[in-house]
């Protein structure tokens, strides 16, 4: 019996270019058979579908919402005082079973909001996390958390771990995932007295933890699941991002700067596409989030079109996976994990003071 996947709900009025990008978006997710369900104020997203005239019988469906969560709105008063905006109102219909996930590219921190009120998190998990998706040669790496608890402590990065390692091994399909710390240097003494005390914890794991990955090896595919704080994870994104664009800005000035140049750029170009469509963050779409009761996807602010299609049927996909299931099972030992990791640190401690005064 082939199972029936519930519709994305849609954040109709998330993001930049809401609301126009994001129902073209859901109308070429739907073209592909991805069924959606656009939330925001009936009428105007019924305008916006009618300006596009997609084909009668796709899978969209329209859920009223009549109340917006702007940009600039506090994430917890927005879910607190605009009750039926359209990010709780995506939530609901997950927690209802009408929706398989959620996608929005509105104001992240109120995605993040809406996920703890509405969703809740599995019994056990601390903090939920932010997964980003990272373009490698090989494999499929993820790094988290991307932005959701700046100031971690050590539970919170062993469960990024236990929980990443459920999200690469379910959703993206790794038999064992690799799962580092990132830190800046691969031996045990390197990173700060968080990535150790987290380190020494997931030594004692099932995981398969490989250590330490520095900050030049977050591309190359050796490491599937790379753990971070939010504040590390933010800044790493960005500054991958901004390389990207100083790189690609590099190329098209190289490749204009004389007519051989300009031949080459000719000769390069399915190369060149094959490689921008690799590091394009809208191939990707969304963030997912874990450590929350259902799925939900964070897409960029400035997503188009082509980033809402891809974050509906990732987000699909996903939710297809029932990874979520799993996500309270495998945080159960992290408490006793870092117990066990803190005996270890101390007996580690106590004999270096007395190497030390035997010097």
């Amino acid at each position: 019996m082939i199972e029936t996947i519930a519709p994305v709900a849609v954040d109709a009025m998330g993001g930049d270019n809401a609301p126009g990008a994001v129902v073209q978006g859901a109308i070429n997710a739907a073209r592909k058979g991805t069924p959606v369900v656009l939330v925001g104020p009936e009428a105007l997203v019924r305008r916006e579908l009618a300006r596009r005239r997609p084909r009668s019988g796709l899978p969209i469906s329209v859920q009223h919402a009549s109340e917006v969560v702007e940009m600039h709105d506090h994430p917890g008063q927005a879910m607190r005082r605009k009750r039926d905006n359209s990010i709780r109102v995506c939530f609901q219909l997950v927690k209802a079973g009408q929706a398989s996930a959620m996608v929005s590219a509105g104001n992240s921190g109120a995605v993040m909001a809406g996920a703890i009120f509405v969703l809740g998190r599995p019994a056990g998990v601390e903090r939920p996390a932010i997964i980003s998706a990272l373009p490698a040669p090989r494999g499929a790496p993820i790094l988290l958390d991307m932005g959701a608890v700046v100031d971690c402590k050590a539970i919170h990065l062993v469960q990024f771990a236990l929980m990443g390692e459920v999200y690469a091994r379910r959703v993206i399909g790794v038999p064992r995932p690799r799962v580092a710390i990132l830190a800046n240097g691969e031996e045990e003494s390197k990173g700060t007295e968080l990535t150790r005390t987290a380190a020494a914890a997931l030594r004692r794991s099932s995981l398969h933890f490989v250590g330490y990955c520095e900050g030049r090896d977050l591309l190359t595919g050796e490491y599937d699941v790379i753990v971070t704080d939010g504040f590390t994870g933010n800044v790493a994104l960005k500054t991958m991002e901004g390389t990207a664009r100083v790189v690609t800005d590099f190329l098209k000035g190289a490749f204009r700067s004389s007519p051989l140049a300009r031949l080459g750029a000719l000769l390069a170009g399915p190369a060149l596409h094959s490689m921008r469509r690799r590091i394009d963050w809208r191939e990707v779409g969304g963030a997912p989030l874990v450590g929350v009761s259902g799925v939900g996807f964070i897409g960029h602010g400035r997503s188009d079109a082509l980033a809402i299609e891809n974050a509906i049927r990732r987000a699909h996909a996903a939710a297809g996976t029932h990874f979520t299931d799993e996500i309270a099972a495998a945080v159960a030992p992290s408490g006793a994990l870092l117990v066990e990791a803190d005996g270890t640190l101390a007996e580690r401690s106590a004999r270096r003071s007395a190497a030390q005064a035997d010097a």
